[in-house]
């Protein structure tokens, strides 16, 4: 009976191959088969898509009632196999996993629609990061849905040649070339669409191949693209059709033109299935999903961070999210080097009237990352393990003229040192420099072979005579070409090296642009990805300002990753997706167009935790705070119903303040004005409003953590009979002149100072909230900080730290909100947009130009 109902199974699996679940049912009662046993066989087939639906990775966020299909692949696909052939003779198994992307492309295929259904719109998002290995994992889909009946397939790639020709040779290499006769293409290598004659022939019942179309986001482009398929109308009733939109958050939303031609094309397509790929999703969450549009309303998939890969949060660390605990939050890899304000001028024209006429002077920290990468690229060459090209990216504007301004100074430059390499002075500075470098990343914690400067110094001539310098922009001629033979090259460009252009071995580059949205920052981080064979070598050059950008930008997809983890836990849909996406003084989530319709920040902070880790360091600010802050504990003291004294462990607990003292304390403490969750006066508004609605928060508790009292010159008096000993916050080693980056201030035991219980220490964090909600569910808590003004780095974290170096000593503050309740309601309801003055800030934004241009490919 069991090989029977395995049999008549198989029987099942191969039918859904061409037809729906529900048709394949009604296909086995027609071939005779019982009742009972077509329940067991739908009982087993649905055993298989809880398997899918249920995967721990990847993360996604489904309409509710979609049906699941897929189960994976079977022994007859053509296209799948193939793919895996190859990535296996491309060395896969370490960095990432074939198994890891069968099962992230498995789920995505499943929450398609099957390709036999009447009819279907569907729509996806797909989050990965930036260099990670997207283009991989919609090959991977593309295959899979080709193997189950897709056929017309078309690739948006992003809006420069350069990338839609990569992708097109991605696509060649993976799907065509190992199943020729089962692929037609309508675009290749050197040439973007061009309309043929007689579309129809594409889509015919008489032709079974797959068509492949890689297509830049440009107008006259997606027109022709549209009015080919209008042509064909007739024959694409029954042609199931996958769209894979490439840097899914460029050009996509919100423009006048590509926007509805994407939206087009679909309507043409009376079974259409469009799913955005992006690293930097803030545009697409945007959208209003309650009109015609892109909006991802049937899924969003969050693919797991790649083992291996370089991304923001590894290279530049983080903050500390809500009920993190702070120690536990690495600071990244030591692998940043500060280009001090004074050079920008140098490399970078400062005003638009200077451009003209623009000559750079290569700075010293200029000439010592190009030394830098030739010696990385001679000893990666001594290893003889890894990627065989070496790739420089020189990225300080975003104009033509000032890329190719560089060309001569930095040939120059090459010749120069390939002329006197043997100068005594030269050797000993490149030697120092490499000693350095190597000794602050060490390449044994990255299981690298350490290589000498006496070893790389017998490969950098050969280095420096293959070293070219490629202008890599929307004008030159002169590309990067990794096709024919290894390649050493220092490549200064600009937005065509922003979006989804892999720069194969990158290992040093040099970045001064400046530009004024979360989502156009990220993209240009192309030294994210994977750095097999040389992961120790890596170092990038930039400003302070750009490298603080950068952390926070960690922490912002860090939040919206771990919101998608919330949203799934609670079953939430797309339509209900609002992911949370942090502000920051100086950025835009995304281009102002690209928000219309959006609710960008809350001033709603029921149940969360924040924090004050930015201070300046002058005098007046800090002794200003210091005065605030005496007043509160103060008021405190004298209001407070009762005081919990503990200095032997360097705790003071007031309970039961008045909310007006609290109060007084938010409008006179200054918070700096780059911790914009610290917003005195939304977080004013919110306590006022959350009193007077709710009647909760008239109450607070006050809390003062520091360490226990000893020599009284450590101690820092709050008022007579209030003392505490200092705590030590050193700064982030990228800090700047007059203002300290601490990082991080609370633990998460602060979260809980003011309840007392015996092992309240070691409460996770779920413990933490339930506890807060059940004794305290209305009840603030503010926690100040004594931080010694010298405070210096503790022992091992030299490399990331600096003595916090203030003129007074600084207070932080802390403040835990309770959950709100049902009466709250209102109050949390009550969102304001957030945004910073931008006027009088130089930033260079994404051209457009090209969505508009005649393709000249």
């Amino acid at each position: 009976m069991a090989d029977q109902i395995d049999d008549q199974y198989e029987v099942f699996k191969m039918l859904l191959d061409s037809t729906t679940p529900a048709d394949a049912v009604k296909q086995l009662s027609i071939l005779g088969v019982g009742e009972a046993t077509i329940q067991q066989i739908v009982e087993r087939h649905e055993q298989q898509m809880i398997r899918i639906r249920e995967m721990d990775e990847p993360r996604s966020v489904v309409m509710d009632n979609r049906d699941t299909w897929y189960a994976g692949p079977r022994p007859g696909d053509k296209c799948w196999p193939a793919v895996v052939d190859i990535l296996h003779a491309q060395g896969w198994e370490a960095v990432p996993s074939i198994s890891d992307l069968n099962d992230c492309s498995t789920r995505i295929v499943s929450l398609l629609s099957h390709p036999k259904e009447k009819s279907f719109s569907t729509r996806g998002l797909v989050v990965g990061y930036v260099q990670s290995g997207k283009t991989t994992n919609f090959t991977a889909v593309m295959a899979k849905a080709a193997d189950r009946g897709y056929k017309l397939f078309i690739v948006l790639a992003g809006i420069h040649n350069g990338l839609r020709r990569q992708t097109q040779a991605r696509l060649i290499q993976q799907l065509v070339e190992p199943n020729p006769s089962r692929w037609t293409q309508i675009t290749d290598l050197d040439r973007d669409f061009r309309p043929t004659a007689n579309p129809a022939s594409f889509f015919g019942k008489a032709n079974k191949t797959h068509v492949l179309c890689v297509v830049k986001k440009n107008a006259p482009v997606l027109r022709k693209l549209t009015k080919w398929l209008e042509n064909a109308s007739g024959y694409l009733i029954d042609c199931p059709a996958l769209i894979i939109d490439d840097e899914a958050d460029q050009a996509t939303v919100a423009t006048k033109s590509i926007n509805p031609l994407i939206r087009q094309i679909l309507d043409r397509l009376p079974k259409s299935a469009y799913v955005g790929y992006t690293a930097s999703p803030f545009a697409n969450l945007l959208i209003d999903p309650s009109v015609k549009d892109l909006y991802p309303e049937h899924f969003i998939v969050s693919l797991p961070k790649p083992s291996g890969h370089f991304g923001t949060e590894v290279l530049f660390g983080r903050y500390a999210l809500d009920g993190e605990d702070p120690s536990e939050v690495d600071d990244g890899f030591d692998m940043i080097r500060i280009i001090p304000d004074k050079d920008v001028e140098f490399v970078r024209p400062k005003t638009k009237a200077d451009v003209d006429g623009f000559a750079p002077e290569l700075t010293q920290t200029l000439t010592s990352a190009l030394q830098y990468f030739w010696m990385t690229t001679a000893a990666r060459r001594v290893r003889g393990s890894g990627n065989p090209h070496s790739t420089m990216l020189i990225h300080t504007s975003v104009r033509t003229s000032v890329h190719n301004s560089f060309r001569g100074p930095l040939e120059n430059f090459r010749s120069e040192l390939a002329m006197n390499l043997y100068d005594p002075n030269i050797r000993d500075d490149l030697k120092f420099l490499w000693d350095s470098e190597t000794k602050r990343v060490l390449a044994e914690d990255f299981r690298e072979s350490p290589v000498s400067f006496d070893q790389l110094l017998l490969e950098l001539p050969g280095v420096l005579a293959d070293s070219r310098v490629v202008m890599d922009n929307s004008e030159s001629i002169d590309r990067l070409d990794y096709e024919n033979g290894p390649v050493v090259a220092v490549v200064v460009g600009g937005n065509t090296l922003s979006r989804g252009l892999t720069l194969e071995g990158l290992s040093v580059s040099y970045f001064v642009r400046a530009v004024s949205a979360y989502d156009t920052l990220l993209q240009m981080g192309r030294w994210f990805g994977y750095r097999n064979g040389y992961a120790d070598l890596p170092r990038i050059w930039m400003t302070a300002e750009i490298e603080d950008w950068f952390r926070h930008l960690a922490t912002v997809e860090t939040e919206m990753r771990r919101d998608i983890d919330i949203y799934l836990t609670e079953n939430k849909s797309p339509r209900e997706f609002a992911v949370r996406i942090r502000t920051h003084p100086a950025l835009r989530v995304t281009a102002a167009a690209k928000m219309k319709d959006a609710v960008v920040a809350a001033s709603a902070y029921g149940g969360l935790r924040i924090q004050t880790h930015y201070f300046h360091t002058k005098s007046d600010w800090l002794l200003a705070n210091q005065r605030a802050t005496s007043q509160l504990v103060v008021d405190a003291l004298r209001s407070g119903q009762r005081t919990e004294a503990h200095p032997n462990k360097g705790r003071y607990i007031f309970h039961n303040v008045a909310s007006d003292f609290v109060l007084r304390f938010l409008r006179d403490y200054q918070f700096h004005e780059r911790s914009l969750e610290c917003d005195s006066k939304l977080i004013v508004d919110y306590i006022e409003k959350r009193i007077r609605v709710a009647g909760s928060l008239r109450q607070w508790n006050v809390a003062i953590v520091g360490r226990p009292v000893g020599d009284p010159d450590e101690n820092f008096e709050f008022t007579e009979g209030v003392a505490v000993r200092r705590i030590s916050r050193a700064r982030m080693r990228t800090s700047e002149a007059n203002f300290a980056d601490i990082k991080t201030l609370m633990s998460r035991r602060d979260a809980v100072v003011d309840i007392n219980d015996a092992d309240v220490e070691d409460w996770e964090e779920k413990k933490i909230v339930a506890e807060r909600a059940k004794r305290l569910p209305n009840t603030g808590l503010v926690v100040l900080y004594p931080i010694d003004k010298a405070s210096r780095p503790s022992k091992g974290r030299e490399e990331f730290r600096l003595a916090l170096d203030a003129e007074e000593h600084v207070i932080g503050v802390g403040l835990v909100f309770p959950r709100p309740g049902e009466r709250d309601s209102e109050v949390e309801g009550e969102v304001k947009y957030i945004s910073a003055d931008l006027s009088g800030v130089e930033r260079e934004e994404e051209d457009y130009s090209v969505l508009e241009a005649e393709d000249s490919e």
